[in-house]
């Protein structure tokens, strides 16, 4: 697209960022909808088991991490505009199928309990891993907005208008998550688990308005975009893997990163099992933008003559409480009295832990990428910049994996147990789950400071 600077640019924007993010919010709000229940998706209707469950959303988070940089070098060739109707095509289709999909097997079928619908998983049907591919076209079709979406949003301001236009951009993003992330309680409460499968028509409908909003309105002209190839981009992966600083600080970080994929891969199961089916794990998950919008610029600020790795530290050393206040709501009595409402312990303690969560994440993920940046060679930082995710790609596969590990451990399926006090003694120890991931959080935060005065040393040695 070609960029303009004439007055009148510098002082607005062009009609495609608002399209972009429009359809960037309808995205985010079909994504984090369908994500945020996806583990409760598989086990509940498939019928997979806490481990398999754990093990095919996180290959499906790791995927939408890595894929990016690749999808892009595609985007580049066949340009934007065909780019997006391609991602949002494929996610309708995708996010269509999931709700159609359990619908298609021969299985034991829906069973009615008074005013709900709860399904009763294919707990013997080979044919549920069918739901791969279905998982795999959403994978590649989201690949393409992350690739695409924010290069729109780059191309159409100036340097005039780049810093409100990204604010826009990030504000339309929270949105969007948070109005996917509330439209899953009331679809449980009059739907029970049948609710689940039917949050992916509404998933569905926004991708749908999303493609049809680009096909109608969105124009670009890509003519003075670099087209990167393949073996451009996988030149630059094989650099970043043997940069050995980059790959250090993204195995730290990745520490980090596995305990804030709890919010998805352990928190919706663990509360639901733990506080009974009245809990709100999707509403709780809202507490984390919510306190990132409140906090980040604060804490900016704060943080604005203190290097990028001393911000980031901070940051570390608060996800091990975050994740001991989780684990505390499983040791104490009775409800916790707001005045307004009562909440069971283990929902209060788990609010409690995502919000030291989002403060963590507003000292830590705003300067992770100057610092990254700062790691690469001079003249190349785009290039490396392209695979600063990959912190995100190795988290999901080990955060998620993990998470399936601890909770058939520690908090089982009930649904595995003939009687309520065979489970309840099964999941007697279920904070446990939580103290583990506080042991990765300390850790990952002492290797930061040892990281640090490691690199301190290495640059005092070369100047």
């Amino acid at each position: 697209m070609n960029q303009t600077t004439s007055p009148e640019a510098s002082k607005g924007f062009p009609k495609t960022f608002w399209i972009a993010n429009g359809v960037e919010l309808l995205e985010r709000a079909a994504y984090y909808g369908v994500f945020i229940v996806i583990t409760l998706y598989l086990s509940r209707i498939l019928g997979f088991s806490d481990v398999e469950a754990a093990w095919i959303s996180g290959s499906f988070s790791a995927g939408l991490y890595f894929l990016p940089t690749f999808s892009g070098a595609i985007a580049d060739k066949i340009g934007f505009r065909n780019s997006l109707l391609l991602a949002f095509a494929l996610l309708t289709v995708g996010y269509a199928s999931l709700a159609v999909f359990p619908n298609m097997l021969e299985a034991q079928g829906l069973v009615e309990y008074g005013r709900t619908v709860k399904f009763t998983g294919l707990l013997e049907a080979d044919i549920r891993w069918a739901i791969a591919p279905i998982m795999v076209v959403i994978m590649i079709g989201g690949s393409f907005i992350k690739a695409v979406i924010t290069a729109t949003v780059a191309k159409s301001t100036t340097a005039a208008t780049r810093a409100k236009g990204f604010s826009i951009f990030y504000m339309m993003v929270n949105i969007g998550a948070f109005s996917g992330k509330t439209i899953v309680k009331p679809l449980r409460e009059s739907m029970g688990d049948l609710g689940l499968i039917n949050l992916n028509y509404f998933a569905a409908a926004m991708t749908g308005i999303a493609f049809v909003s680009i096909l109608l309105f969105f124009k670009t002209t890509d003519e003075n975009a670099h087209k990167r190839t393949f073996a451009e981009v996988s030149q630059a992966l094989v650099k970043v893997l043997s940069n050995g600083r980059l790959i250090a600080l993204t195995l730290i970080i990745t520490g980090f990163w596995m305990v804030q994929h709890q919010l998805y891969a352990t928190m919706p199961k663990y509360v639901l099992r733990m506080a009974g089916e009245g809990a709100s794990p999707s509403w709780y998950a809202n507490v984390n933008p919510f306190v990132v919008v409140l906090t980040v610029g604060v804490v900016t600020s704060m943080m604005r003559n203190r290097s990028a790795l001393f911000s980031m530290t901070v940051g570390m050393f608060i996800m091990p409480i975050s994740a001991l206040a989780m684990a505390s709501g499983n040791m104490l009595d009775g409800n916790v009295d707001l005045g307004f409402i009562e909440i069971h312990p283990v929902a209060f303690m788990m609010i409690v832990g995502i919000v030291f969560q989002g403060l963590a994440e507003s000292f830590i993920s705003p300067r992770f990428l100057e610092y990254f940046s700062l790691q690469a060679p001079k003249g190349e930082e785009g290039l490396y910049l392209g695979f600063s995710h990959l912190h995100s790609f190795i988290s999901s596969l080990l955060g998620f994996g993990l998470s399936g590990y601890l909770l058939n451990a520690y908090c089982p399926d009930p649904r595995l147990f003939e009687t309520h006090e065979a489970w309840a003694a099964a999941a007697s120890n279920a904070h446990y789950i939580w103290y583990f991931f506080a042991a990765i959080a300390t850790v990952s935060a002492v290797s930061l400071i040892i990281y640090g005065k490691v690199i301190e040393r290495l640059n005092s040695q070369t100047v």
